[in-house]
Protein backbone atom coordinates (compact mmCIF):
# COMPACT_ATOMS: atom_id res chain seq x y z
CA UNK A 1 0.00 0.00 0.00
CA UNK A 2 2.43 2.43 1.10
CA UNK A 3 4.71 1.52 -2.35
CA UNK A 4 1.43 2.45 -4.29
CA UNK A 5 0.59 5.50 -2.18
CA UNK A 6 4.26 6.81 -3.43
CA UNK A 7 4.35 5.75 -6.68
CA UNK A 8 1.14 7.58 -7.29
CA UNK A 9 2.54 11.10 -5.66
CA UNK A 10 5.50 10.49 -7.56
CA UNK A 11 3.36 10.30 -10.99
CA UNK A 12 1.47 13.42 -9.66
CA UNK A 13 4.51 15.31 -9.40
CA UNK A 14 5.84 13.92 -13.01
CA UNK A 15 2.70 15.45 -14.48
CA UNK A 16 2.93 18.73 -12.59
CA UNK A 17 6.16 19.40 -13.42
CA UNK A 18 5.29 18.67 -17.17
CA UNK A 19 2.93 20.90 -16.97
CA UNK A 20 4.54 23.47 -15.55
CA UNK A 21 7.22 23.20 -18.23
CA UNK A 22 4.25 23.78 -21.07
CA UNK A 23 3.07 26.74 -19.34
CA UNK A 24 6.73 28.28 -19.27
CA UNK A 25 7.21 27.27 -23.05
CA UNK A 26 4.13 28.93 -23.65
CA UNK A 27 4.96 32.08 -21.58
CA UNK A 28 8.61 31.79 -23.02
CA UNK A 29 6.68 31.85 -26.21
CA UNK A 30 4.78 34.99 -26.18
CA UNK A 31 7.05 37.13 -24.28
CA UNK A 32 9.47 36.33 -27.36
CA UNK A 33 6.80 37.41 -29.87
CA UNK A 34 5.57 40.28 -28.04
CA UNK A 35 9.51 41.98 -27.31
CA UNK A 36 9.83 43.58 -30.99
CA UNK A 37 6.20 45.52 -29.76
CA UNK A 38 7.20 46.30 -26.06
CA UNK A 39 7.50 50.08 -26.83
CA UNK A 40 3.86 50.05 -28.95
CA UNK A 41 2.12 48.01 -26.18
CA UNK A 42 3.81 50.62 -23.34
CA UNK A 43 2.26 53.46 -25.50
CA UNK A 44 -0.99 51.44 -25.44
CA UNK A 45 -0.42 50.98 -21.62
CA UNK A 46 0.43 54.72 -20.97
CA UNK A 47 -2.76 55.79 -22.88
CA UNK A 48 -4.59 56.29 -19.75
CA UNK A 49 -2.59 58.38 -18.07
CA UNK A 50 -1.01 60.89 -20.48
CA UNK A 51 -4.71 61.80 -21.87
CA UNK A 52 -4.98 63.23 -18.61
CA UNK A 53 -1.67 65.06 -17.77
CA UNK A 54 -1.26 68.26 -18.31
CA UNK A 55 -0.98 70.26 -21.47
CA UNK A 56 2.68 69.45 -22.55
CA UNK A 57 3.01 67.16 -19.57
CA UNK A 58 5.19 63.94 -19.83
CA UNK A 59 6.10 61.13 -17.90
CA UNK A 60 10.09 60.98 -16.28
CA UNK A 61 12.57 58.03 -16.09
CA UNK A 62 14.75 58.61 -12.79
CA UNK A 63 16.67 55.25 -13.09
CA UNK A 64 19.38 54.40 -16.03
CA UNK A 65 17.34 51.53 -16.86
CA UNK A 66 13.62 52.31 -16.85
CA UNK A 67 13.20 53.33 -20.43
CA UNK A 68 14.35 49.59 -21.33
CA UNK A 69 13.19 47.70 -18.27
CA UNK A 70 9.55 49.24 -18.03
CA UNK A 71 8.63 48.01 -20.90
CA UNK A 72 9.84 44.85 -20.55
CA UNK A 73 8.01 44.20 -17.70
CA UNK A 74 4.94 45.20 -19.11
CA UNK A 75 5.66 42.27 -21.87
CA UNK A 76 6.19 40.07 -19.18
CA UNK A 77 2.57 40.69 -17.67
CA UNK A 78 1.30 40.41 -20.95
CA UNK A 79 2.53 37.04 -22.02
CA UNK A 80 1.20 36.04 -18.43
CA UNK A 81 -2.35 37.69 -19.69
CA UNK A 82 -2.06 35.53 -22.59
CA UNK A 83 -1.27 32.85 -21.89
CA UNK A 84 -3.86 32.44 -19.21
CA UNK A 85 -6.31 30.59 -20.78
CA UNK A 86 -3.48 27.93 -21.06
CA UNK A 87 -2.48 28.33 -17.54
CA UNK A 88 -6.35 27.57 -16.40
CA UNK A 89 -6.51 24.37 -18.45
CA UNK A 90 -3.22 22.97 -17.18
CA UNK A 91 -4.21 23.40 -13.87
CA UNK A 92 -8.21 21.92 -15.09
CA UNK A 93 -6.11 19.11 -16.65
CA UNK A 94 -3.88 18.40 -13.47
CA UNK A 95 -6.97 18.07 -11.32
CA UNK A 96 -9.98 16.83 -13.35
CA UNK A 97 -9.32 13.39 -12.99
CA UNK A 98 -9.67 13.26 -9.19
CA UNK A 99 -13.30 14.90 -9.68
CA UNK A 100 -16.43 12.67 -9.87
CA UNK A 101 -18.03 12.79 -13.38
CA UNK A 102 -20.95 15.29 -12.65
CA UNK A 103 -18.07 17.76 -11.54
CA UNK A 104 -16.12 17.33 -14.69
CA UNK A 105 -18.95 17.88 -16.72
CA UNK A 106 -19.50 21.43 -15.11
CA UNK A 107 -16.16 21.94 -15.16
CA UNK A 108 -15.20 22.79 -18.61
CA UNK A 109 -18.24 26.10 -18.54
CA UNK A 110 -16.44 26.99 -15.47
CA UNK A 111 -12.75 27.21 -17.27
CA UNK A 112 -14.71 28.92 -19.85
CA UNK A 113 -16.29 31.33 -17.86
CA UNK A 114 -12.76 31.97 -15.84
CA UNK A 115 -11.03 32.95 -18.62
CA UNK A 116 -13.48 35.43 -19.77
CA UNK A 117 -14.00 37.00 -15.82
CA UNK A 118 -10.29 37.19 -16.29
CA UNK A 119 -9.93 39.31 -19.30
CA UNK A 120 -13.48 41.43 -18.30
CA UNK A 121 -11.41 42.38 -15.51
CA UNK A 122 -8.44 43.51 -16.82
CA UNK A 123 -10.67 45.51 -19.52
CA UNK A 124 -12.86 47.02 -16.94
CA UNK A 125 -9.87 48.76 -15.02
CA UNK A 126 -8.05 49.60 -18.10
CA UNK A 127 -11.20 51.67 -19.65
CA UNK A 128 -13.48 52.60 -16.58
CA UNK A 129 -10.77 52.56 -13.52
CA UNK A 130 -7.98 54.07 -14.55
CA UNK A 131 -10.00 56.92 -17.01
CA UNK A 132 -11.71 57.60 -13.33
CA UNK A 133 -8.19 57.07 -11.05
CA UNK A 134 -6.22 59.39 -13.28
CA UNK A 135 -8.45 62.08 -13.57
CA UNK A 136 -8.44 62.70 -10.24
CA UNK A 137 -5.24 62.33 -9.21
CA UNK A 138 -3.93 64.67 -11.99
CA UNK A 139 -7.10 67.34 -10.87
CA UNK A 140 -5.95 67.14 -7.80
CA UNK A 141 -2.09 68.14 -8.21
CA UNK A 142 -1.56 71.50 -6.26
CA UNK A 143 -0.77 75.07 -7.63
CA UNK A 144 2.67 74.67 -8.45
CA UNK A 145 3.36 71.78 -8.69
CA UNK A 146 4.32 69.91 -11.88
CA UNK A 147 2.29 66.53 -12.55
CA UNK A 148 5.47 64.15 -13.90
CA UNK A 149 4.87 60.58 -13.18
CA UNK A 150 7.62 58.47 -13.34
CA UNK A 151 7.12 55.53 -15.78
CA UNK A 152 8.08 52.82 -13.49
CA UNK A 153 6.38 53.51 -10.58
CA UNK A 154 3.30 54.31 -13.23
CA UNK A 155 3.38 50.79 -14.77
CA UNK A 156 3.95 49.06 -11.13
CA UNK A 157 0.55 51.29 -10.51
CA UNK A 158 -1.06 49.63 -13.19
CA UNK A 159 0.43 45.86 -13.10
CA UNK A 160 -1.04 45.52 -9.43
CA UNK A 161 -4.46 47.18 -10.39
CA UNK A 162 -4.54 44.49 -13.73
CA UNK A 163 -3.43 41.43 -11.52
CA UNK A 164 -6.18 43.04 -8.88
CA UNK A 165 -9.11 43.21 -11.20
CA UNK A 166 -8.08 40.47 -12.95
CA UNK A 167 -8.09 38.09 -9.68
CA UNK A 168 -11.22 39.68 -7.90
CA UNK A 169 -13.21 38.71 -11.02
CA UNK A 170 -12.81 34.99 -10.63
CA UNK A 171 -14.54 35.57 -7.58
CA UNK A 172 -17.64 34.06 -8.89
CA UNK A 173 -15.73 30.99 -9.71
CA UNK A 174 -14.17 30.49 -6.62
CA UNK A 175 -17.71 30.97 -4.70
CA UNK A 176 -18.92 28.10 -6.99
CA UNK A 177 -15.88 25.96 -6.25
CA UNK A 178 -16.26 26.68 -2.47
CA UNK A 179 -19.85 25.01 -2.89
CA UNK A 180 -19.14 22.31 -4.44
CA UNK A 181 -16.21 21.24 -2.54
CA UNK A 182 -18.37 21.49 0.27
CA UNK A 183 -16.07 23.80 2.21
CA UNK A 184 -19.29 25.70 3.20
CA UNK A 185 -23.27 26.05 1.52
CA UNK A 186 -24.66 28.68 -0.27
CA UNK A 187 -27.00 29.59 2.58
CA UNK A 188 -23.83 29.57 5.29
CA UNK A 189 -21.86 32.44 2.70
CA UNK A 190 -25.24 34.09 2.17
CA UNK A 191 -25.02 34.02 6.02
CA UNK A 192 -21.73 36.01 6.52
CA UNK A 193 -22.77 38.43 3.96
CA UNK A 194 -21.80 41.52 6.00
CA UNK A 195 -18.25 39.87 7.28
CA UNK A 196 -17.21 39.56 3.18
CA UNK A 197 -18.51 42.96 2.71
CA UNK A 198 -16.01 44.56 4.95
CA UNK A 199 -13.52 41.98 3.73
CA UNK A 200 -13.91 43.38 0.29
CA UNK A 201 -12.71 46.98 0.90
CA UNK A 202 -10.48 45.81 3.29
CA UNK A 203 -9.12 44.10 0.23
CA UNK A 204 -9.63 46.97 -2.16
CA UNK A 205 -7.78 49.15 0.58
CA UNK A 206 -4.60 46.73 0.50
CA UNK A 207 -4.42 46.08 -3.49
CA UNK A 208 -5.30 49.75 -5.05
CA UNK A 209 -3.56 52.94 -4.36
CA UNK A 210 -4.27 54.55 -1.37
CA UNK A 211 -7.40 56.68 -2.28
CA UNK A 212 -11.43 56.16 -1.54
CA UNK A 213 -11.86 56.12 -5.45
CA UNK A 214 -9.65 53.24 -6.34
CA UNK A 215 -10.47 51.01 -3.24
CA UNK A 216 -14.77 51.38 -4.00
CA UNK A 217 -13.64 50.57 -7.29
CA UNK A 218 -12.50 47.07 -6.61
CA UNK A 219 -14.50 46.43 -3.61
CA UNK A 220 -17.83 47.27 -5.38
CA UNK A 221 -17.25 44.85 -8.30
CA UNK A 222 -15.97 41.86 -5.56
CA UNK A 223 -19.90 42.19 -3.52
CA UNK A 224 -21.31 42.19 -7.29
CA UNK A 225 -19.26 39.47 -8.26
CA UNK A 226 -19.72 37.42 -5.05
CA UNK A 227 -23.39 37.48 -5.27
CA UNK A 228 -23.04 36.44 -9.33
CA UNK A 229 -20.71 33.77 -7.53
CA UNK A 230 -23.63 32.33 -5.31
CA UNK A 231 -26.41 32.74 -8.23
CA UNK A 232 -24.32 30.74 -9.98
CA UNK A 233 -23.87 28.14 -7.53
CA UNK A 234 -26.93 27.62 -6.97
CA UNK A 235 -28.30 26.65 -10.41
CA UNK A 236 -24.80 24.54 -11.08
CA UNK A 237 -26.44 23.05 -7.81
CA UNK A 238 -29.73 22.25 -8.80
CA UNK A 239 -28.95 20.85 -11.94
CA UNK A 240 -25.93 18.88 -11.45
CA UNK A 241 -25.77 17.54 -7.78
CA UNK A 242 -29.28 17.54 -6.72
Amino acid sequence: MEDNNVAALGSNLTELRDRLLRVLCVMLIATLSMIPFSQDIYSLVAGPLLKYLPEGGHMIATEVTSTFMAPLKLVLYAAFALSMPVILFQLWAFISPSLYQSKKNIGIPLLFLSVVLFYLGIAFSFYVVFPLVFSFFSGATPAGVTYTPDISLYLSTILKLFLAFGLTFEIPIATVLIIMSGMATRKSLSQKRPYIIVGCFAIGMLLTPPDIMSQALLAIPMIMLFELGLLLSLFIKTKHFD
